[in-house]
């Protein structure tokens, strides 16, 4: 993977720009799809969501924080996360599969396992810090079927894949 993805997917997760990811990120994000989408934090999808968010950072800090200062540095995300996540994508995919699945019930998945409509998708994976470009045509390949709708399951594959496999 090279250096400039690298630098991009670290962004995506250092929501507040000062150069490490913690928990606070995960807030951060969070509460932004909460308001993209008019959910209440205290509502049972945006409890579910900040669960979802608290899991994910532990399951970063796991892998990542090697010092256990509770932030990881990019120094951390790529020698730590980047080389064991793409030794493993299943791990990734379990460890953001419950703030993933959060976040779709924000955007107004259906607890059926319905999964989103893909201008939803577009606007999640907008708030979580993707370019525009990259998320429609990220989410129009997730639509397999073309029946406009996006699976959990794809979803969570997809981000897996995102942070985890060279381009």
């Amino acid at each position: 993977m090279d250096e400039r993805r690298i630098a991009a997917r670290f962004a995506g997760f250092d929501q507040d720009g000062n150069g490490y990811i913690d928990r606070e990120d995960f807030y951060v994000a969070a509460k932004a799809l909460l308001a993209e989408f008019g959910v209440a934090a205290r509502s049972e999808r945006g409890q579910a969501l900040f669960a979802g968010a608290e899991a994910f950072w532990q399951g970063m800090a796991g892998i990542a924080d090697v010092d256990g200062d509770q932030r990881v540095t990019r120094e951390e995300f790529v020698t730590g996360a980047v080389k064991r996540l793409r030794d493993n994508p299943d791990r990734f995919a379990e460890i953001a599969r419950p703030f993933l699945r959060g976040a779709l019930a924000v955007a107004g998945a259906e607890a059926s396992g319905g999964g989103v409509d893909v201008d939803t998708a577009v606007r999640v994976l907008g708030v979580l810090g993707v370019e525009a470009d990259v998320a429609r045509a990220a989410a129009a390949a997730l639509d397999a079927d073309g029946s406009g709708r996006i699976s959990e399951d794809a979803a969570v594959r997809a981000f897996a894949r995102y942070f985890t496999v060279p381009e």
